[in-house]
């Protein structure tokens, strides 16, 4: 009897920790993250990091339509890299570019859970790196969404960020 109480503790242990994940989109390990980090968060270096965004924004843009795979993306980031230094360049601020893999901090928008850990990314990184950072996801394209966001209330945006994560990995 002690091994049956025992089996059905651990089980609706185990369900419990599975429907806390339930109903929760989460982005596949294979997806291509990207962020811009600020220098600090004074407000100069802040706004700093904003202006450059909307400046790369039209290059990203561009590296999100003609990508259909992840292989495509990959390229196409690689390719966007001297465009991307270039408009950098002229904000006369350090900066370093990596493509590779990188730390994120785990973070929930809207419903939606992009876990901690090191993934393929492009970062940006303003100055010494340590304020608050501008991010979004490559592949799929999720980027796209930002110009869209007002637009969706919580459970759209969540579906609709699944029904992206479902065309691209299916």
């Amino acid at each position: 009897m002690k091994k049956i109480l025992v089996i059905l503790f651990l089980i609706s242990i185990g369900l419990m920790f599975s429907v806390k994940e339930e109903g929760k989109v989460i982005i596949p390990t294979s997806a291509i993250r990207y962020r811009i980090i600020a220098s600090s968060n004074d407000f100069h270096h802040q706004e700093e990091k904003l202006m450059i965004h909307s400046e790369i924004e039209p290059i990203i843009n561009t590296v999100l339509m003609n990508s259909s795979t992840i292989d495509e993306s990959r390229e196409n980031i690689k390719e966007a890299i001297p465009k991307i230094e270039n408009i950098i360049s002229k904000y006369n601020t350090p900066y370093d570019i990596n493509y590779g893999m990188n730390y994120f901090p785990e973070k929930v928008y809207k419903d939606v859970t992009y876990k901690e850990g090191n993934y393929e990314s492009l970062v940006i990184t303003l100055g010494d790196g340590l304020g608050d950072n501008w991010w979004c996801v490559l592949f799929p394209p999720l980027c796209l969404l930002e110009a869209k966001e007002t637009e969706f209330e919580d459970a759209t945006y969540s579906l609709y960020i699944k029904t992206v994560l479902d065309k691209f990995h299916s």
